[in-house]
């Protein structure tokens, strides 16, 4: 049996670029860049949030994606050994994360940007959040429900800037203080449209028996439909896509955007499926 890693849930920006749960640990993190940097002799990032691993884990769920975003553009902007191009990969929410690092950053020059369970659409709900206890997983549930879209959470709780609620659209879109602004959904901000189509490849990798991520279509752009939370629909199926408010429809058309699916739980992959699957994005 090959060997998995158990990747957890939180933040990961990567790529020849790194940031997860922790930057680090040799069970997770630290394992990828270790097999990457073996097998293909790449140059390989961690970026840690904060001065120790402690609150590197923390970021995950205490620091705004905005500033987080932020600091890491100008960490990597001044990065010697970028400054000519690199891959990316993002992790989880840090898949939202990266790519809000694409559209805001155009000083990077990022090639190909591979997303690993992320939460491009959101989520509705935390079924099963690793690296806490059930009862402290529905505590955040509950906060959520309640109160995702107050000043309070939306500044202090990094899973409610990507809390979507399908029930509450217009209010989703008026207060959420990330995720509806990387996804164009109040205005067409076309820098961020700009900056996302220089990318050669978009790679979205979806876990099918992940219970994580609710909805697991989020993964690969879809979400449920509007008014409900029982029926899901597809990317195209989506006024993101319909009205091209994130320039998605011209990148599906170029062939720039890669749907690819793994039959594990989140982020549960064995080195022969990542070196199949996505080391031609990658070399």
């Amino acid at each position: 049996m090959q060997k998995q890693f158990p990747m957890k849930e939180y933040l990961l920006f990567c790529g020849t670029v790194w940031v997860s749960d922790t930057c680090c640990f040799p069970f997770s993190l630290g394992g990828v860049k270790k097999f990457l940097e073996s097998e293909i002799s790449v140059y390989v990032k961690s970026i840690e949030i904060g001065n120790s691993i402690t609150e590197d884990f923390k970021s995950g769920y205490l620091i705004h994606p905005n500033h987080q975003v932020k600091m890491v553009c100008e960490d990597l902007s001044t990065d010697a050994h970028l400054k000519n191009g690199f891959n990316a990969i993002g992790f989880s929410q840090g898949s939202q994360f990266l790519r809000a690092l694409v559209q805001r950053c155009p000083t990077l020059r990022i090639h190909n940007l591979i997303t690993l369970g992320g939460q491009h659409q959101g989520v509705f709900g935390l079924p099963n959040c690793p690296s806490l206890s059930s009862r402290t997983c529905e505590r955040f549930r509950q906060l959520l429900n309640y109160a995702a879209y107050t000043d309070l959470l939306q500044n202090f709780l990094v899973q409610a800037t990507y809390w979507h609620d399908p029930l509450n659209e217009s209010k989703y879109k008026t207060s959420s203080t990330f995720l509806a602004d990387i996804n164009n959904e109040q205005t067409i901000n076309k820098s961020y449209v700009e900056n996302l189509q220089r990318l050669n490849k978009f790679v979205m990798v979806q876990f099918n028996n992940d219970s994580i991520v609710q909805p697991v279509q989020s993964q690969w752009f879809g979400y449920y439909k509007p008014g409900q939370d029982k029926e899901t629909q597809r990317l195209k199926e989506s006024s993101i896509y319909i009205e091209d408010r994130l320039g998605l429809k011209k990148m599906d058309e170029q062939n720039k955007l890669v749907f690819l699916e793994c039959e594990g739980n989140h982020l549960q992959f064995t080195k022969d499926w990542f070196r199949k699957n996505l080391f031609s994005y990658l070399t």
